[in-house]
């Protein structure tokens, strides 16, 4: 039995590769081609029409990395196939089957309407269904000729990840531009046999059904006349109908399908190919939909909308006319698929008001979920801020490349930090790429966790990443799987459908608490430091300008409010929050062109930051403070020279100098300001950290020890780190020099150089300021190493039974501990601007304005106490997809706080990454908001989005406890409301003059709308 039923799959392999496949387009004649290589940069439609083209004949090389190549194609359809489906097929000389990370192209009639695109998977355009004979067609062919990045399957650095560096070589060799007749029979029999050949091959041996597949094929393929496939085709296809009309059992799972097409707003490509992927998969879908009437394809990203909206007008209409019909659905409700960890709350915040207000205002649609398959990881706020969208339900897929657990569920209730719950759904096919295989459908049945409960799922199909997008072939599949004995039923419908079946049947599904944390791809929380400086620096900048601009706008008359500037600069920022420019995961070009983006939003806000304080008018040096909390520290003035201030929250005062109560001093090593002594070694390291208000030692060891350690992880060097990176290391302890460089009284410094490895430099400045107890760490280094990884290590003498780390609208404790397989794995987490670490009646925070991996280990000493550390992660080098990635400079603040409450670090946090600015204005115009009471934090004060002139103020409560007190605006208050993120009035709120009762739950998010009286 076994080799005959080897025969017999050897067999239908065989043909079907060798003789079926061929026999689908065996009809054709060639175009004539003709071709014109761009210079530069991509054209416009217009000036390719206008170019001079040559004579291009077939297996000819073209496409330098990264160019492209326009080819005319003209030809006509052979009289004799009149009332056939005639097609063109292009074959650009394809590698492999992954459409997105090659050669591509999009197709133009002579008008300049896109057709459709074609890439390995796609490789046809529709001529005439059926023809009349003697067509006459005129094709304009822009052709990417994008590199494989992962030809070498990630195993070594390329230079093709920058246009400055790919060279011009040609990469692809044309191998087939025909007009040609698709034999719908013979096409329909390819399908038919991959269909139940792929189901038999996962039955089991013992299956009746497994083995009827089998002597069926094997009946089918005596049938087929291997001179004769077309001929043939239909007599075939008749033996083989029976198996495949057999209907699924009555409790067979249920898969409903959803045409998706993953299209990274960066990878391995730069921004701008993008632009060009969204037009070429949003036409092949739009073709797809015109042909199948039972196709539904889920889109997110409204960025990418914008981008076909404002370059491809034409696939555009499409697009809007798709949504009419109910076969594109606008699905996410977000800017971009941002990264799941590493935006800041309020960011999140908007990409959430931003994607859902643009399918609103295009479609008349409002989304009902968050739509983000492939992030490496999710916050613990998600599903408060997507409940405060307006959202139902959650989805992701990313959760199934766990290295070490599995989810234990699929359909799941994901609660957040303040307890909100939001209905949630991970695929059990474990693809958000889906083809229907035979595998994979056999694979959702297995994985399934929720068997007994639940009865279906979802699955994403269609080829993505790169964009592609479903394929008639899968929707083929689809609809033979939707009734087939042995197979879940598959059935092609809108996500929003799948969710509230899903929910009915299942609405006691269980409960995950807390982050959903990606064991795996752990050094996206570090790859690429000055992309994540960027997005830290623009998200401080952006709430900076918005609240001068509001002060500015309702104090300072005939200011105007810059609404569309911030709008732009918002979006720029959303953007690069995408899954694989923030995480550090992209090309050299991608994160090269990141860098002069974020440095120009930074110029622009800082010009639009001055005017607005300038508005307030001219006269006398003030200090601003952006922080949502009163502050009392050393700032500098124009001048340079230090000075102590006081600055009330969210407002301004003179810049007069107030007195500290205790100066700096400065002796030898010693830096002492009366709350904290700190003792630098010679080898640079802190020897000690004295707090001297509770009287202890804060360190257990040396302190801010820069540990260098090797990094080469199994797989993904940008993605990943594994365990094994802390086995191998050199602590950096012999510096050129330490050296004193601010001698009080308002601040005392050491600096700290030191070379080391292969030309690399590090010059860290320690500096205690009056008035304060935190010690900042200011770090230059100059990096030139490779696989390498450096660490910055505070141990502390405290015992931890679990480390606090803020993320976006408050914190999440994660044990320090290794108890079971799941707190192990988190080996490598993130935080954004502080890490907490306390015992009863006593804490340490460790402070930064642009760092987010690190770790916490926990040690026992030989003296019995009690050693936790936190290392941060300050700076890698991987060498793939960007083999230069981080080399160079790097300038960031870390700071070390003892004796901080929870409160302490949010404070502090706020305060490092949001300077104190001194400008001259003439008053001293009243804060916009500032409130009273403990735990309440204002995150956001802007203008309303409708341009009415209502401020809008966002709050959360940040020490993880309920919280009450009174918001006071510094304008006439005329109403208030409670809204939801997109500023829609929820509940009134009770005004008493100018002042506002708050009242918050643990780590609630809160909008007010604010209206402004007379």
């Amino acid at each position: 039995m076994h080799d005959e039923r080897r025969r017999i799959e050897e067999r239908a392999e065989r043909i079907h590769n060798q003789r079926i496949k061929p026999a689908i387009h065996a009809a054709s004649v060639p175009f004539t081609v003709e071709a014109w290589q761009a210079p530069g940069e991509p054209v416009p439609f217009e000036e390719a029409a206008a170019a001079a083209y040559e004579p291009f004949a077939m297996d000819t090389p073209w496409g330098p990395p990264w160019g492209t190549t326009w080819f005319r194609m003209r030809g006509q359809v052979p009289a004799e196939w009149a009332g056939r489906r005639v097609e063109a097929v292009i074959d650009l000389g394809f590698v492999g089957d992954w459409p997105g990370n090659q050669a591509e192209a999009l197709v133009h009639r002579t008008d300049g309407t896109p057709l459709k695109a074609v890439n390995p998977l796609n490789q046809y355009v529709a001529i005439a269904n059926p023809a009349t004979g003697g067509e006459t067609i005129d094709y304009l062919v822009e052709a990417a000729s994008n590199p494989d990045i992962l030809a070498n399957d990630f195993a070594g650095p390329t230079p093709l990840g920058d246009v400055l560096t790919a060279g011009d070589k040609p990469l692809y060799t044309f191998r087939r531009a025909d007009i040609a007749v698709l034999d719908e029979e013979v096409f329909h029999l390819d399908l038919d046999i991959q269909v139940l050949r792929e189901l038999m091959l996962e039955l089991g041996e013992h299956e009746p059904r497994r083995h009827e597949i089998m002597h069926t094929l094997d009946r089918a393929l005596d049938v087929l006349d291997l001179d004769d496939i077309s001929g043939s085709a239909a007599d075939v296809r008749a033996v083989l109908k029976p198996a495949l009309s057999k209907p699924a059992h009555a409790s067979a799972h249920v898969l409903s399908g959803v045409g998706h097409a993953h299209i990274d707003s960066a990878w391995l490509w730069p921004i701008r190919e993008t632009k060009r992927k969204t037009s070429r998969t949003f036409s092949n879908v739009t073709s797809l939909a015109d042909e199948y009437d039972d196709f539904i394809f889920a889109c997110s990203q409204a960025q990418q909308y914008e981008w076909v909206r404002d370059n491809y007008p034409k696939v555009w209409a499409r697009i809007q006319e798709s949504v009419k019909k109910g076969q594109w659905a606008p699905v996410g409700g977000m800017w971009v698929e941002a990264d799941g960890n590493l935006p800041g709350g309020e960011a999140l915040a908007r990409q959430l008001v931003h994607g859902k207000r643009f399918f609103m205002d295009h479609f008349g649609i409002e989304t009902k979920g968050v739509w983000l398959p492939d992030s490496f990881g999710y916050n613990a706020a998600y599903p408060q801020l997507a409940k405060l969208a307006g959202n139902e339900w959650f989805l992701t897929q990313k959760l199934s490349w766990n290295q070490t657990n599995k989810l234990p569920h699929h359909t799941f209730w994901w609660e957040g930090i303040d307890g909100t719950r939001i209905f949630t759904h991970f695929p059990p096919i474990d693809t958000y790429n889906a083809r229907f295989s035979g595998e994979e459908m056999s694979r959702t049945v297995r994985n399934y966790a929720d068997k007994g409960r639940g009865t279906r799922s979802l699955a994403p199909f269609g080829w993505g990443d790169g964009g592609g997008g479903p394929t008639r072939e899968i929707m083929e599949r689809a609809r033979r799987l939707a009734d087939l004995e042995g197979s879940p039923k598959v059935v092609v419908e809108h996500p929003d459908t799948f969710f509230a079946a899903a929910r009915e049947e299942y609405p006691d599904a269980p409960v995950w608490v807390g982050e959903l944390y990606l064991e795996l791809h752990r050094a996206t929380y570090t790859s690429q430091a000055r992309t994540k400086q960027g997005n830290r620096r623009s998200e401080h900048k952006l709430r900076e300008a918005e609240l001068w601009a509001t002060t500015a706008a309702l104090h300072a008359p005939g200011y105007a409010y810059p609404y569309e500037k911030l709008d732009r600069l918002w979006k720029t920022v959303l953007l690069h929050q995408f899954h694989d420019i923030l995480p550090g995961s992209s090309i050299a070009w991608v994160h090269r062109e990141a860098e002069a983006e974020y440095a120009r939003v930074a110029e622009e806000l800082e010009v639009l930051t001055a005017e607005a304080v300038g508005a307030l008018g001219g006269g006398g040096a003030r200090v601003f403070n952006t922080s949502p909390f009163d502050r009392a520290e050393v700032v500098r003035t124009a001048a340079g020279d230090p000075a102590y201030v006081e600055v009330p929250a969210n407002g301004s005062a003179a810049l007069e100098g107030a007195q500290p109560s205790r100066p700096v001093t400065v002796s030898g090593r010693v830096l002492d300001n009366g709350l904290v002594r700190v003792e630098v070694a010679e080898d640079g390291t802190l020897a000690s950290v004295r707090d001297l208000v509770a009287g202890r030692e804060v360190l257990a060891d040396k302190g801010n020890l820069l540990r260098l350690h090797t990094d080469l992880p199994n797989y993904w060097d940008a993605w990943d780190i594994d365990k094994h990176y802390r086995n191998r290391y050199t602590d950096l302890l012999d510096p050129e020099s330490v050296t004193v460089v601010e001698d009080g009284p308002l601040l005392g410094a050491l600096k700290v150089e030191r070379a080391f490895g292969k030309g690399s430099r590090i010059t860290q400045t320690i500096t205690v300021r009056a008035g304060s107890p935190r010690i900042d760490i200011e770090t230059d280094i100059d990096w030139h190493e490779a696989e390498k990884i450096v660490k910055a290590y505070f141990p502390v003498d405290i015992r931890a039974p679990h480390s606090s780390a803020e993320i976006q609208f408050g914190h999440v404790q994660r044990p320090t501990h290794t108890n079971t397989s799941w707190e192990a794995a988190r080996f490598e987490v993130y935080s954004h601007r502080w890490v907490h670490i306390g015992e009863p009646g006593y804490g340490v925070a460790v402070i930064n304005d642009s760092t987010y991996g690190h770790d916490v280990t926990r040690t026992v000493r030989e003296d019995g106490g009690t050693t936790t550390t936190v290392g941060l992660s300050l700076v890698r080098a991987p060498r793939v997809p960007d083999p230069e990635a981080d080399q160079g400079r790097h300038r960031f603040t870390y700071a070390l706080l003892p004796g901080a409450t929870i409160e302490d670090a949010v404070a502090e946090g706020y305060a490092l990454n949001l300077p104190l600015r001194v400008a001259d204005a003439a008053g001293a115009a009243r804060p916009v908001v500032s409130v009273d009471g403990d735990g309440v934090t204002v995150e956001a004060v802007k203008l309303a989005d409708d341009g009415s002139g209502d401020v809008v103020v966002r709050l959360y409560e940040c020490r993880g406890g309920r919280a009450s007190g009174v918001l006071r605006t510094g304008f006439p208050l005329a109403d208030a409301h409670i809204t939801d993120l997109l500023e829609r009035p929820l509940a009134p709120v009770d005004a008493d003059g100018d002042t506002v009762a708050v009242s918050l739950r643990p780590f609630e998010v809160q909008t007010l709308r604010l209206a402004v009286g007379k």
